[in-house]
């Protein structure tokens, strides 16, 4: 006796295929998969400090928001770009972040060394992880608008966001009570 599977499942990823937006199919770890893939990671990520920060709660789901169609963007093939209506996703979403980078940026003390990402603190480390994740789907936006140019500021977008979101990590610290804890290169190699 078979099953029905969910509407969901096509199927096709059981032989490691997948379908992008237009039609195409493509293996699972296809850089286009491997970069919309990352940001859907980073949508969760974001999506769990949303849940979690004491502040920025509306920017963070304007920003979930602006992934999504971001994610579109990535997960449709090129050649499909015009027959597919996809969300709109002009220059002035860097403006947007750029505001509001430098309205949290007025809010900090000033940043004098490098510091340890999250210290002491698990609301102010998934920002971090936030960042970083953020950092690896600029990588491979930018490899994959090598081979296929991306047709949208997706680069400049998640660069002002992974700025962004640095800076709303040292703003959670602040509203935590949390002080950032400064790296200090050792030269001592022993272990603590």
């Amino acid at each position: 006796m078979t099953t029905k599977r969910p509407a969901i499942s096509t199927g096709l990823g059981d032989k490691g295929i997948t379908m992008l937006m237009g039609g195409k199919r493509v293996p699972k770890h296809h850089l286009r998969v491997e970069a919309y893939g990352t940001i859907d990671e980073l949508n969760s990520f974001i999506g769990w400090l949303r849940s979690l920060s004491p502040v920025n709660k509306d920017q963070l789901k304007w920003i979930q928001a602006r992934l999504l169609d971001l994610g579109a963007w990535l997960s449709t093939d090129p050649s499909s770009l015009s027959k597919i209506s996809l969300p709109p996703f002009p220059h002035s979403f860097i403006s947007t972040l750029e505001k509001w980078s430098l309205e949290i940026e007025n809010q900090l003390p000033p940043l004098r060394n490098f510091i340890l990402p999250g210290g002491n603190d698990p609301v102010v480390s998934l920002a971090h992880v936030c960042r970083t994740v953020c950092r690896r789907a600029e990588r491979l936006c930018t490899n994959l608008n090598e081979l296929e140019p991306i047709p949208i500021p997706a680069i400049p977008f998640l660069n002002r966001l992974s700025d962004y979101l640095f800076l709303l990590a040292r703003l959670i610290a602040i509203h935590q009570g949390i002080s950032e804890e400064i790296w200090v290169p050792d030269k001592n190699t022993a272990t603590p």
